[in-house]
C-alpha cells in the first residue's frame, strides 16, 4: 500500500509545483527583462543595488570627502584597500593634519562584501556601476582611487 500512497505524493507534490509555475506564467511581465549585452552598450543602465567596482568620487573642483581615518581599510576582510598618508602641515591652522597620499583599490582581490564601503563614516567610497573588468594584466586591476592633487572638501573632518 505504500507504493500507492508514494506515487499519489509524488504526483500532489508535482502539480503543486506546476501550480507555482503555472501562476508566474499567467501572471508574468510584460516588458522585456532580458538584455542583450553586446548590443546595448552604450545604454546598458546597471540596477542601483548593484556591485562593480568601488570609487571615490570627485566633484568638478577635484575635491574629494575621504579623511584617510583608513576605516575602510580596516574594515576589509582581505586587505584589498590600502591608504598611504603622510602628517603635512595646514595652511589655515598650522597644525599637523593627515593627508592622503595614494588610496589604492586592489580589484583583484575584492570580494565586493561592501564593508569598506559601510564603515566610511564620510561617505567617500562608493560602488560604480562598471561591470566589465576584462584585461590581460593584472596589473590594470590596481586602482588609485584619489586623483593627483586632490584634496579633501572643506568641512569634512575625521
Amino acid at each position: 500500500m505504500s507504493y500507492f500512497s508514494d506515487i499519489y505524493n509524488g504526483v500532489k507534490t508535482l502539480l503543486q509545483g506546476m501550480g507555482v509555475t503555472g501562476k508566474y506564467f499567467i501572471h508574468a511581465r510584460k516588458e522585456i527583462i532580458t538584455q542583450e549585452y553586446p548590443d546595448n552598450k552604450d545604454t546598458l543602465k546597471m540596477f542601483d543595488r548593484f556591485r562593480g567596482e568601488v570609487v571615490m568620487p570627485h566633484d568638478e573642483l577635484n575635491e574629494h570627502r575621504c579623511t584617510g581615518c583608513q576605516k575602510c581599510e580596516i574594515a576589509c576582510p582581505n586587505g584589498s584597500i590600502e591608504i598611504i598618508w603622510d602628517r603635512g602641515i595646514d595652511e589655515e591652522t598650522g597644525k599637523k593634519k593627515k593627508k592622503i597620499d595614494k588610496h589604492i583599490y586592489h580589484l583583484g582581490m575584492c570580494t565586493m562584501c561592501g564593508l569598506c564601503i559601510e564603515a566610511c563614516p564620510t561617505d567617500a567610497i562608493v560602488w560604480s556601476q562598471k561591470f566589465n573588468h576584462a584585461t590581460l594584466e593584472r596589473s590594470e586591476l590596481t586602482k588609485i582611487l584619489n586623483k593627483p592633487g586632490s584634496v579633501v572638501k572643506k568641512g569634512i573632518e575625521d
